[in-house]
Order: C-alpha cells, then sequence, then structure tokens
C-alpha cells in the first residue's frame, strides 16, 4: 500500500461523502468507477471499533480499487478514539485505509445526543485531545470535518479550528451550513474561505449544496477550496463526478441518447455488486433505496418504483428492468407514429 497523501491529488478534486447507511462498499465502488477521487466510509463509531464488533468491523471492509479510501470515525471519548486508532494501526496494510477522519459536523439527533458529531464543535479541548489519542496511535493522515458553526450558540467554524492543533491535520473539511440548517439552506461561503485563509497550505475540501457543474464552480470560486465532497447530489446519481469534472472543464458529459437504458445498467451493476458484498437476500433488501433513487423521474415512476421495491433477487430485477425496457421501447415507437 502506497503512503496516500492530500496534497498529492490534483486538484480540485471530488470525494464522496460519509453517509450513513449509503456509502457502503458497493456504493463507494460505483462512484469510483463514475469519477470518484476519494470515498469515505460511513460513519464509523469509535468505541465500536476499539471494542471490535463484529457489524463495526465489517464496515471497515473495502475493495482495493475503492482506494484511497478514508475511515471516518465518530464518538467522544478519547480513550476509544486511542484504541481504535490502534486497532487500524494494526490490520494488514490490505486492510488498512488510505486515512482517518474525525467526524465534529454530523447534525443527525441520534450523533449529537451521544455527545458526538457537531457537539463536539462547542469543546475545542476535548477535540484537541482526541486528535491527540488518534495521531499518537496511528500513522495514517487525520482530517476533521466540521459546519460552519452554531448559530444560537455563536460558534463559527474559522474561530473553531483556530483553537485547536490544526497543525496535526492533514485536511479540513467544512459543510457550509449550520448545525440549525440541517442539510438545506443557503452555504455560508465566507466561512469556508475564511479556513483556508488560516490555515494556508493545508488541505481545505467545501462540501454543502453542490448538485452539479455550476454550483461546483460557484463553490471553489468563493471558497478557494481545494477539492469537494460530493453527498446528496449522488443518491442515484453515482455519475454526477464525471457530470462535475466535464462542467469544470467545460465538455459537459454527453449522456447516451438511451439514458433510461443506461441508468438500468448502472443499477443492475450496482445490485450485482451488492449481493456479492452482502448475499442476495440482504444485498436485494438494502438495494431498494438506491433503486428508488435511480429511477426518480421516469415516466410512470411510482409503477415502477412500486414493482422495484418487490424485488427479491437479482432475477426479479432483471425481469424488471426487461419489462421497463420493452415498454419504453413501445412508449418511443407510439410517439414516432403519432408525433
Amino acid at each position: 500500500m502506497s503512503r496516500f497523501s492530500w496534497q498529492k491529488i490534483p486538484k480540485p478534486f471530488l470525494a464522496l461523502a460519509p453517509l450513513a447507511g449509503i456509502s457502503d462498499s458497493p456504493f463507494r465502488q460505483i462512484c469510483k468507477e463514475h469519477g470518484a477521487d476519494v470515498v469515505f466510509t460511513e460513519l464509523i463509531s469509535a468505541e465500536g471499533l476499539a471494542r471490535r464488533q463484529e457489524k463495526t468491523l465489517d464496515l471497515i471492509t473495502f475493495n482495493e480499487k475503492e482506494r484511497p479510501i478514508i475511515l471516518q470515525l465518530f464518538g467522544k471519548n478519547p480513550e476509544g478514539f486511542a484504541r481504535a486508532a490502534q486497532v487500524v494501526e494494526n490490520l494488514p496494510a490490505r486492510k488498512k485505509p488510505d486515512g482517518l477522519d474525525l467526524n465534529c459536523g454530523c447534525p443527525a439527533r441520534k450523533v449529537k445526543t451521544h455527545g458526538s458529531g457537531i457537539t463536539l464543535m462547542r469543546d475545542s479541548n476535548l477535540v484537541n485531545k482526541i486528535i491527540d489519542s488518534i495521531t499518537k496511535n496511528a500513522r495514517l493522515p487525520l482530517s476533521i470535518k466540521i459546519r460552519a458553526g452554531i448559530r444560537k450558540e455563536k460558534i463559527q467554524a474559522n474561530e473553531f479550528i483556530q483553537k485547536i492543533n490544526w497543525q496535526k491535520l492533514s485536511a479540513i473539511i467544512i459543510h457550509g451550513r449550520y448545525l440549525e440548517q440541517g442539510f438545506s439552506g443557503e452555504i455560508d461561503y465566507s466561512e469556508i474561505k475564511k479556513i483556508k485563509k488560516i490555515v494556508k497550505d493545508k488541505i481545505v475540501i467545501a462540501n454543502g449544496g453542490i448538485c452539479d457543474a455550476q454550483s461546483a464552480k460557484i463553490m471553489l470560486q468563493k471558497t478557494r477550496a481545494d477539492g469537494l465532497v460530493i453527498g446528496q447530489a449522488s443518491f442515484g446519481r453515482p455519475w454526477i463526478f464525471q457530470e462535475i469534472k466535464k462542467g469544470l472543464a467545460q465538455d459537459p458529459l454527453q449522456l447516451p441518447l438511451n439514458k433510461r437504458g443506461w441508468i438500468k445498467k448502472i443499477a443492475l451493476e450496482h445490485a450485482k455488486s451488492m449481493v456479492k458484498s452482502k448475499g442476495e437476500e440482504r444485498g436485494m433488501r438494502e438495494m431498494r433505496k438506491y433503486l428508488l433513487w435511480y429511477f426518480r423521474g421516469f415516466p410512470e415512476a411510482k409503477k415502477i418504483r412500486k414493482q422495484l421495491v418487490t424485488t427479491k433477487t437479482l432475477l426479479e430485477l432483471k425481469s424488471v428492468f426487461t419489462k421497463l425496457y420493452t415498454n419504453q421501447q413501445n412508449h418511443d415507437k407510439y410517439n414516432d407514429r403519432n408525433g
């Protein structure tokens, strides 16, 4: 395994966000195939990893073609982070991720109630202890993911960064929204830009509201970030990474004329990967949410999605896809005759 460095990735780079219950290995693989430069794991409990819980160990497994892959940890106990870092450090090279990330930005109620995620932005001293715990026990590059702040408590990201040992970090990822906004609303570009000025030569990665090449371009121009993290916009659109790269290069991604057939092919490959990774029963069950995303906006979407969520095997899914393709061909021929 070659030594990973955020600095060596050509800029601006695009990364798949750490998404609980979504950015599993099959989804990471398909996003890599469609242009993601870096992928993050789902949120991994530091305590669960420290205790070597089977479910947690399952979450950190990955395929070699996913590299570079960053393992994101959440928690609040420095000792737990230290033990988790030791577990990662002692992994065989082929099972070891390329970097670690400390989650200080997740606004989910379950995570906040636990005292983790964005709650950590209230306590810079605790964050420094966690950073020390990780860096003393693992040699992998460490990044941190935060938010623009917490408005009600007048906590700003740029002030938080100045209070922590950012010199020990390799990269800083900032979601440009505040805790109160959740995952919608305007982005505070200025907060991200301030942090880039503070940390100077460190890698700064912007996140939030990036849904196409235009929004990516605006984010880069207004923040001077080195890279972007894509989250919700990748749901049902793993090709968004290629789309953004092409758009930034002023060479728009040309989708096939038969776009629906192309999407069905991608969805089927994704389903095959899920079954290979998790077995048919579990894989097809977990695949359902992705299928709903893939086929948003299709003609008769409600009817299609109803069929998709009842599929239990790859054979059933292929059968549904065949019917959809045949129906679409007949629909197109009808339109041609009656146009």
